[in-house]
């Protein structure tokens, strides 16, 4: 509680000396998100919020730009004060359309378009509002997210997606099985982690999709690439990001990280094995200029974003799908000289 308050009179404070509007906030030229250098969040004294704004130059405009500020602050104050990968950030533009709207290190994309948006994952059962939040901010409606695709069914992904389907009405897209354990939430037994997992808040509306089945909103489409290994029913999401006449492929790379909890042997379990591999495989073939990891370091992304060098050589998934080969080699290695 005492965060909170830290939070709320730092933010009003700043809000009292400083003007609202300005510079740095004004709307793409496509019409869509903001570019705004208005709020920037720090985890200072448990939840404090710092704002920084420039002049003021559209009285009404501004306003309702405080308002979702205000939406903003009150959604982050209501989180814990996490470090490492929980901590909340401030929304960003990533390339073109599309929108980091994620924590620190559970990533969450926002991809928009003029007949409705699509999201990807929506972190934990606590990060929904701050979700929400985030795409209020950008200046989109959360009532126009019209699919949630989920990338694999552990609570930091999943955690989320109910109470973002609720304030939506978004119907939620992923693998067969992964449907079913959004329905039910929980994820399967054969999972690496199940031992360390709790449940999650259950879904409404699903639609499975098929391995390369492409889902589309308005003039949007995106491609389900099944990644299995982290858990047997992964799916990494690729699309098309276009800025100033230049498309960048996008993927949402699902994690390869091969965690398991104590006492569970990737070893024993040839069938998890091969599913890396053949996620490897996906990865090695996918156009990959921008990938966005479902565990992301955004202040990486964020500063690459804003260089301009967030598009590299194209190599991504397969660097990806390389660290995630020596991670297992060596996982597995560990394992074999633990049982002589």
């Amino acid at each position: 509680m005492a965060g909170r308050a830290i939070g709320l009179v730092q933010l009003f404070g700043r809000l009292g000396r400083r003007r609202l509007c300005g510079k740095g906030s004004e709307r793409n030229a496509d019409g869509g998100g903001l570019q705004s250098d208005l709020v920037h969040i720090s985890p200072l004294m448990s939840n404090a919020i710092i704002v920084q704004s420039a002049s003021l130059i559209n009285p009404p405009y501004c306003f309702m730009k405080f308002l979702r500020r205000i939406a903003f602050a009150l959604a982050f104050t209501s989180l814990p004060a996490h470090a490492g990968m929980e901590a909340p950030v401030a929304p960003f533009q990533l390339y073109g359309s599309s929108y980091y709207v994620g924590l620190e290190g559970v990533g969450s994309v926002l991809i928009t378009s003029p007949e409705g948006h699509i999201l990807i994952d929506g972190g934990f059962p606590e990060s929904a509002a701050y979700i929400a939040a985030n795409i209020r901010t950008l200046g989109f409606k959360v009532e126009d997210v019209k699919l949630i695709l989920n990338s694999h069914t552990h609570g930091d992904h999943a955690g989320g997606i109910a109470e973002l389907q609720r304030l939506s009405g978004a119907i939620v897209v992923s693998s067969p099985v992964s449907v079913a354990a959004l329905r039910s939430g929980m994820a399967g037994k054969d999972d690496p982690q199940f031992a360390d997992l709790s449940p999650f808040p259950q879904i409404g509306a699903a639609q499975a999709v098929a391995d390369g089945e492409v889902v589309r909103v308005g003039p949007l489409a995106v491609t389900a690439f099944y990644s299995p290994g982290h858990t047997s029913s992964g799916v990494s999401w690729a699309w098309a990001s276009c800025q100033q006449g230049r498309c960048a492929s996008m993927v949402f790379a699902d994690s390869l990280n091969p965690y398991a909890s104590a006492g569970y042997r990737f070893s024993d379990h040839n069938d998890v094995v091969q599913d890396f591999g053949y996620s490897y495989t996906v990865f090695n073939r996918l156009p990959c200029d921008v990938l966005i990891a479902a565990h992301p370091g955004s202040a990486e992304l964020r500063e690459q974003a804003a260089r301009g060098t967030l598009i590299g050589d194209g190599g991504a998934c397969k660097r990806y799908a390389a660290a995630s080969r020596e991670n297992l080699k060596a996982r597995l290695s560990k394992e074999r000289a633990a049982a002589r």
